[in-house]
């Protein structure tokens, strides 16, 4: 875990999954005008911003720890040690964010 308050988690992804947790209020996002606009008031579909927790022994270019670029629409939740996590096929990602550099952003779109 990379914030190092959590229990390790002594599961091991199968195939191509990736269990991913989103942060809370990561859907959220302000307006201009700085009025926070809930997750539940999306008018289109929005891709969010979580953190990987565990891969199974076929994904190819995520690893733990990776922050990663996806859709929470039809995923499965599941919930593990009281957190909940969304489990996905590694096909399902959009991006992964890498590390910063000092050349551009760090994110691979």
């Amino acid at each position: 875990m990379s914030d190092g308050t959590d229990p390790k988690l002594e599961i091991q992804m199968l195939h191509d999954r990736v269990m991913v947790q989103v942060k809370p209020g990561a859907g959220e996002r302000r307006s201009s005008a700085g009025i926070v606009i809930p997750a539940t008031a999306q008018m289109a579909k929005r891709l969010v911003w979580g953190e990987v927790y565990g891969v199974g022994n076929h994904v190819r270019q995520v690893k733990v720890g990776n922050k990663v670029l996806f859709s929470p629409d039809d995923q499965f939740e599941v919930e593990v040690q009281g957190r909940a996590y969304l489990v996905m096929r590694e096909r399902d990602l959009h991006a992964v964010a890498a590390e910063p550099s000092e050349d551009g952003t760090g994110l691979y779109l």
